[in-house]
């Protein structure tokens, strides 16, 4: 009788571990971990266009995961397709990467995009974040100006 109530159960649990493990894990949970965590979408001060005042609007990515994952060939785009593709490049388990507007020197933990004008929006936009393949990993809206941040 055990035996049988065993194997009964079986496919049941099998589907409940395909449901919470694939069908209900977030995008950025089956890339490691990698989201988009927070964006300064409206830098302080006037808007012009300096390189200090583009680089003050920016993206920050996070590594959720244990271990660090390649962003190469990944891209980060807006909603008028806008596109920052990563070079190669690797994202450590636990570490946070800002992607500035403006042009700088690259390091482990800022990149710069190296434009000459803003690419988020104030009033709405959206950042989109995806592989190289082009399976999107995460995106964040919003819809505000006030406040000039969104933490997604």
């Amino acid at each position: 009788m055990r035996t049988v109530r065993i194997r009964a159960a079986l496919p049941a649990l099998a589907g409940a571990a395909l449901l919470t493990g694939t069908l209900l894990s977030t995008p950025a949970q089956a890339v490691g971990g990698v989201h988009i965590h927070h964006v300064w979408f409206d830098s302080p001060g006037p808007d012009n266009r300096s390189n200090t005042s583009l680089n003050a609007e920016w993206v920050q990515i996070k590594n959720s995961g244990s271990s660090a994952v390649s962003l190469k060939g990944w891209i980060l785009k807006d909603a008028s397709n806008h596109k920052y593709v990563f070079p190669n490049v690797k994202i450590g388990a636990g570490k946070y990467m800002k992607i500035h507007t403006g042009s700088g020197s690259d390091t482990a933990s800022n990149k710069y995009q190296g434009r000459r004008a803003y690419v988020w929006n104030n009033d709405k936009d959206t950042a989109t974040l995806t592989k190289a393949s082009g399976t999107k990993v995460d995106s964040c809206s919003w819809t505000t100006r006030d406040p000039s941040d969104v933490y997604c």
